[in-house]
């Protein structure tokens, strides 16, 4: 039986999911406002590099399949190019030979870029920790915006990752209010 944390589809574009209500923003001149939309222009339109590693690569393409819709939520297509993305999912078990790849396609990125870990391999190494080849964690590499846990994690909870990245990408350089 899922317990209450699992992930929920708002039933309309304006709905809440509960438990995640957003705090007020301060805009408080003309650059602010204009700093606001752009970053929710680019909350929307979050153009992703698959970096699929492992079992959790399936699981990424899954997500972009016809049944879970990725394209809904502004990640139309992966892209085959780090120039043409903003995003880069890193999905498996990194080894250390793929750590200067890694490192190079995120150099290639233009800004502002962000990175999301997909997997308990590409988060702290899985179960494969203690090996020799083996990465503990991408966020040596390169740094990681948002976590997602799972061995595999469920189309649903990169999903939830990338709506947690657009609630970020919205509030960069912006002052919340009961912020100091």
């Amino acid at each position: 039986m899922p317990n209450d944390k699992t992930f929920q589809y708002p039933q309309n574009p304006v709905e809440y999911i509960a438990g995640q209500q957003e705090a007020n923003v301060i805009i408080t001149s003309f650059g602010d406002m204009l700093t606001w939309a752009q970053n929710w222009a680019r909350s929307r339109s979050i153009w992703p590099l698959g970096y699929g590693l492992a079992c959790c690569a399936i699981e990424m393409m899954a997500a972009a399949q016809s049944h879970y819709d990725l394209s809904r939520w502004g990640s139309e297509v992966f892209r085959s190019s780090p120039r043409q993305s903003d995003l880069m999912i890193v999905a498996g078990t990194v080894c250390i030979k793929m750590g200067p790849r890694l490192i190079r396609l995120y150099e290639q990125m233009p800004d502002p870029k962000w990175v999301l870990s997909m997997g308990q391999c590409a988060n702290s190494g899985g179960e494969f920790y203690d090996s020799y080849y083996t990465v503990q964690g991408v966020d040596t590499l390169v740094p990681v915006d948002i976590y997602v846990p799972g061995c595999p994690p469920r189309p649903e909870q990169l999903i939830e990752g990338i709506l947690k990245l657009r609630e970020k990408i919205e509030k960069q350089g912006l002052k919340i209010q009961g912020e100091a």
